[in-house]
């Protein structure tokens, strides 16, 4: 099975997990989950270092994102751990998760900045209502333009960042 698949289908059974988890009043277990595939997708990739660095800056600026959504009104998660008015850990987590398809499964977006801003303005918003329809999130009615405008900024600067921290050869290699 090609690595892009298998990133793709980490990735979702990460963010199943963290919403899935949250809403069940679990959310370590999300946590967990998505922790696994960080750690697989580290395992496996060449360059490690630069990947843990794309990680730790993509929930970084994550975390900032969602908190002030939080902070102003515009969403509430499920599961508030550890402090209630800030993104909690499994959004956290999902996002370092989310940081392991940029330079794989996502790699198709480096150098196409107006694609990545539609691509986020649209999938960004997408991901959170499907949050919402899991019971991980509730939503306000503001808060999807603020998503899609938050989201159409947020990926293409998250894919500037994934060239320069890039762990993966341009060429696949076999597995």
């Amino acid at each position: 099975m090609p690595r892009i698949l298998i990133n793709l289908a980490l990735f979702q059974i990460g963010w199943f997990a963290c919403v899935v988890g949250a809403a069940g009043g679990w959310p370590w277990g999300g946590v967990a989950v998505a922790a696994s595939v960080a750690a697989w997708h580290i395992w496996r990739s060449p360059r490690p270092r630069p990947e843990i660095r794309l990680m730790l800056v993509a929930a970084a600026v994550g975390v900032a994102f969602d908190s002030l959504l939080v902070a102003g009104g515009l969403l509430t998660y499920a599961s508030p751990v550890p402090l209630s008015g800030m993104a909690p850990v499994w959004i956290v987590a999902m996002w370092a998760c989310f940081a392991t398809t940029l330079n794989v499964g996502l790699r198709w977006l480096h150098g196409r900045t107006r694609l990545a801003t539609m691509f986020g303005a649209a999938g960004g918003p997408a991901a959170y209502l499907g949050g919402e329809a899991l019971g991980g999130v509730a939503l306000s009615m503001p808060a999807i333009a603020a998503l899609a405008l938050g989201w159409g900024v947020i990926m293409p600067l998250l894919i500037a960042v994934a060239v320069r921290f890039d762990g993966w050869p341009a060429t696949p290699v076999r597995q």
